[in-house]
C-alpha cells in the first residue's frame, strides 16, 4: 500500500530533520505528493549531502532551527500551523553518541520534548508521527524479533536516548495531546540504506567512499545481524501511519517497521551484495576490535504494522542493495540526484 496522493495534496506538513538522509528522501516524496512542507532542521552535517545534491529545499519552505531551542521551535510551529507533524530530527549515530553523549541526549530526548510541547494548544495539528529507532528495545540478544510491547532500554547513549524519547512521547500523548485531539504515534525502524547517505560509520556510505577511491574497506562486526531495508520502506510506513491516524486517532501508539524476520542479514552478506558494481571492492574484516559495544543481533516483529496499517515491504534485500548501489554509481557518474530519487520513488509506488 503506497501513500495516497489525494490525502497529502494540500496538507500542511511540518517535517523535522529534512536536511538529513531519511528526512531528505521524505521531503522529496511529500513534495511529489503535493503536500505543503515546512522543514525544521540544522544545516546538513555531511559533505556532500542529499539535501544539497538533490536540491531538497526547492519545493518546500526550509527553515534552519535547532530542536533543542524550545522557544525557536514553538515560534516556528505557530508560524507554520501544520496539520501533520513528522519528526525525524535526531543525532542518529551510535558511535557518535559515545563521543558526545550529552549532545545525543539533549537532541534526542529534550528535542523531542520541545517539539511535543510546541503542539500543546496548537489548534491546527491532528497527527504527529515521532520517529525513533529499532534500537529502543532492551536487547538481550534473544533469538526472536522484538515486539512493540517489549521492554525499552539501551546500552549505548544513542539507543538509551531513543528509548527515553519513547517515554516522553507516551507521556505527552497520555497526559496532554490525546485530550487535545492529537493522535501521537512512535515509529521504530532502522538500518536503512539508499542513495544519498554520506554519514560516517555507516556500512554502505563507508563502502562507497572506499571503493570509489580504490581503497580497501575496513569492516568491524562482520557477523552482526540487522534488519536492513531500503529507505523508502519505513518512509512509506510513516506516511501510511499518518493517513490512518487522521481517520482513526484511537490507533495511536508504537509501531515497528522493517523487513520480514528471515531477511535480517549479516554485515558480511550485505557487503558481498553491495560490491558487485565495483571492479575494485577489497574488504578487510577486523578480528580483535576495541570498538565500543554494539548489538550483535537485532530484528523486529512487524505484525502490528501489517495487520493494522496494511504495510508490507515491497523490495527484498537484494533489490534494496542493488537499487542503493545503482543510485551511487549513477550519481558519481554525473546523474542528477533529485531525478535519481524520483526514479526510485516512482518504481516503489508502482511496485517494480
Amino acid at each position: 500500500m503506497h501513500p495516497n496522493a489525494s490525502f497529502w495534496r494540500g496538507k500542511r506538513v511540518l517535517l523535522t530533520g529534512h536536511t538529513g538522509f531519511k528526512g531528505g528522501w521524505l521531503a522529496l516524496w511529500l513534495q511529489r505528493l503535493g503536500a505543503e512542507v515546512t522543514g525544521l532542521a540544522l544545516v546538513p552535517n555531511t559533505t556532500p549531502s542529499l539535501f544539497d545534491t538533490a536540491r531538497v529545499s526547492d519545493g518546500m519552505c526550509s527553515r534552519l532551527c535547532d530542536i533543542r531551542d524550545a522557544t525557536a521551535v514553538a515560534h516556528l510551529m505557530q508560524e507554520a500551523q501544520p496539520e501533520l507533524v513528522l519528526h525525524l530530527a535526531a543525532q542518529p549515530l551510535v558511535r557518535a553518541s559515545y563521543r558526545d553523549p550529552l549532545a545525543t541526549f539533549s537532541t534526542n530526548v529534550m528535542g523531542t520534548a520541545n517539539l511535543l510541547e510546541s503542539l500543546r494548544g496548537l489548534a491546527s495539528v491532528r497527527v504527529a508521527v515521532m520517529v525513533t529507532t529499532d534500537k529502543v528495545y532492551r536487547n538481550l540478544e534473544h533469538a526472536y524479533p522484538y515486539r512493540e510491547d517489549d521492554a525499552l532500554g539501551g546500552h549505548d547513549p544513542y539507543s538509551a536516548s531513543k528509548a527515553a524519547s519513547e517515554l516522553v512521547i507516551a507521556s505527552y500523548r497520555d497526559a496532554f495531546l490525546a485530550q487535545q485531539g492529537v493522535a501521537i504515534a512512535s515509529a521504530r525502524a532502522g538500518n536503512v540504506i539508499g542513495g544519498g547517505d554520506w554519514s560516517e560509520d555507516r556500512l554502505i556510505p563507508d563502502a562507497v567512499r572506499a571503493w570509489q577511491a580504490g581503497q580497501t574497506l575496513s569492516i568491524r562486526s562482520r557477523q552482526a545481524i540487522r534488519p536492513w531495508q531500503h529507505v523508502l520502506e519505513p518512509l512509506a510506513g510513516y506516511l501510511r501511519l499518518a493517513e490512518v491516524l487522521w481517520e482513526q486517532p484511537e490507533l495511536a501508539g508504537a509501531y515497528n517497521f522493517g523487513p520480514p524476520t528471515h531477511e535480517a542479514a549479516t554485515v558480511e552478506k550485505v557487503m558481498k551484495m553491495a560490491s558487485s558494481p565495483y571492479p575494485y571492492c577489497a574488504t578487510s574484516y577486523q578480528i580483535n576490535s576495541s570498538h565500543p559495544h554494539e548489538t550483535a543481533w537485532l530484528a523486529l516483529e512487524t505484525a502490528k504494522a501489517r495487520s493494522v496499517l496494511g504495510v508490507h515491504p515491497r523490495w527484498t534485500l537484494p533489490q534494496a542493495v542493488a537499487r542503493t548501489m545503482d543510485w551511487y554509481v549513477k550519481q558519481h557518474a554525473g546523474a542528477d540526484a533529485r531525478e535519481l530519487c524520483g526514479v526510485d520513488i516512482d518504481s516503489y509506488e508502482s511496485n517494480e
